[in-house]
């Protein structure tokens, strides 16, 4: 789970935006956005489809099994 939140964070701030912009975007709260970021969970499975369109990566980036330039992850 500490890749998805990572790769969320990264990719967010990437864009600079901050966790309240993010969950404006994803009708969802900061609280939500900052507890992926910390891996305390994921959100679920539509949210998770959300955010990969939004930031334009695969649902696999975001969870660690491929890399940015679609590899398969080692």
């Amino acid at each position: 789970m500490k890749v998805f939140g990572m790769r969320i964070k990264d990719l967010r701030q990437e864009r600079n935006l901050g966790q309240k912009e993010l969950a404006q975007v994803l009708n969802t709260s900061k609280q939500n956005i900052s507890r992926w970021e910390n891996g305390y969970f994921e959100p679920d499975q539509e949210t998770t489809v959300r955010l990969a369109l939004f930031f334009d990566v695969t649902t696999d980036y975001l969870f660690g099994l491929e890399n940015e330039d679609g590899s398969k992850a080692k």
